[in-house]
């Protein structure tokens, strides 16, 4: 999960936080993950707890709920695999520059992921995972190190302050918001049960993954954070945003230490890609899997028939969703975004995080959950902080979008 939810767009965030306002932020980004393990947590203990999937416990909330995951599981998955695809492939052309154009690379990737995720289940699935987790583990380390962090700035920049810029407090929410993925918090709970956790024995150890989950996220923000402070607050130097702000470090880096960190920093630049590929191709495909399932499984059950139980990464709606992840998505690489569509995507996107954290307060507070695992005062807080957290910044996306052209 923690390999998943950080993704380049993740660094760049982090990279173009610490360019601006040096070590000022670190506190935020401390807090995100704080936020972030509340939700996983919370969402990891609904599944423990009732025996039952999240979405689940959605569906019984209302009909509402399965079209506002239904619309936004398939736009999302359209829009999401050209950017992961592409994001993935940046890294790899800077590696082996000449060998093939952005989008072929993309492509390789992309079926590459398919291939991998299509034939194998959730053990080989995590310790892959667990490998490239090592590898941008040790490349993030060894980057905030070879800049020589300002200690006392670090330190300092654990208190909470705002910068002194327009804008502070939005951008702030941002970088809090932004640690460490949005569906893939969802995803967790069915993790949990492909790892052969599912009742309430593993709920301590569940939590204590979730913990060293977000925590390895903290590592990977914090160094990357102290990256931009040192090497790019100092010298004034300004980032580009997306993921071509990596290759344009990779080249400053280059500049400063030499062409083998840079190389190195491109390798953990393609390791924290692909986690998010071959991350989202499994975790949201399970998702989709039991959207799918669940309504075949009410309608037989309206006609007196069972659905036979089965592998779920062997079924036809984990399949049919990795196809989806794969194949549609390449016309976006050749073709661009198109506008509408981007649109819609960031309007669903900045409306899941909400959603799910207000439904986990709704499932968790409820007799639905088993009364010794519904939420305390903290868990009701912490899920209340990032509600309303992330209600501020899905107004504020919804905010921003181009509308005019939109129409």
């Amino acid at each position: 999960m923690a390999a998943t939810g950080v993704g380049a767009g993740d660094l760049v965030a982090t990279l173009i936080a610490g360019s601006n306002f040096g070590y000022t932020l670190l506190w935020a980004a401390v807090i995100g993950c704080i936020v972030k393990i509340s939700l996983a947590e919370a969402a990891g203990r609904w599944h423990l707890s009732t025996g039952r999937t999240l979405f689940d416990g959605w569906a019984g909330l209302g009909r509402w709920t399965t079209w506002f995951f239904g619309v936004y599981v398939v736009v999302w998955g359209f829009v999401y695999g050209a950017a992961a695809m592409s994001s993935s492939a940046l890294p790899l052309q800077a590696l082996f520059p000449g060998v093939m154009d952005l989008e072929w690379w993309g492509i390789a990737c992309a079926l590459v992921g398919l291939v991998f995720v299509w034939f194998n289940q959730y053990a080989v699935f995590e310790k892959v995972m667990t490998v490239l987790v090592g590898v941008m583990f040790v490349v993030t380390v060894y980057l905030a190190i070879r800049v020589t962090p300002n200690l006392g700035d670090a330190f300092a920049g654990l208190l909470p302050v705002l910068p002194d810029a327009h804008d502070s407090i939005l951008n702030t929410l941002g970088l809090i918001g932004g640690v460490g993925g949005t569906i893939t918090l969802a995803a967790y709970g069915y993790w949990v049960n492909a790892k052969g956790w599912t009742d309430t024995g593993w709920m301590r150890v569940m939590r204590l993954d979730n913990r060293v989950a977000y925590i390895t996220t903290g590592v990977f923000v914090v160094a990357m954070l102290i990256v931009g402070a040192e090497l790019l607050h100092s010298a004034n130097v300004a980032l580009a945003g997306g993921d071509k702000g990596l290759l344009q470090l990779g080249d400053i880096l280059e500049r400063e230490y030499g062409t083998a960190t840079a190389t190195f920093f491109l390798i953990g630049f393609f390791a924290t890609s692909f986690t998010s590929l071959i991350g989202v191709w499994h975790g949201v495909s399970l998702m989709f899997t039991d959207f799918v399932t669940r309504g075949r499984r009410k309608a037989a059950e309206s006609r007196g028939e069972e659905i036979a139980s089965g592998v779920r990464e062997k079924s036809w709606p984990f399949r049919a969703y990795l196809l989806w992840l794969t194949f549609p998505p390449m016309i976006l690489l050749f073709e661009g975004q198109p506008f509408r569509l981007v649109i819609i995507y960031g309007v669903l996107g900045a409306a899941f995080m909400p959603f799910l954290a207000l439904t986990l307060i709704w499932l968790l507070n409820s007799s639905r959950t088993p009364g010794e695992w519904r939420n305390g005062p903290l868990s009701n807080a912490m899920l209340a902080v990032a509600g309303l957290l992330f209600l501020v910044l899905c107004v504020k996306q919804i905010w921003d979008q181009p509308w005019s052209e939109f129409f």
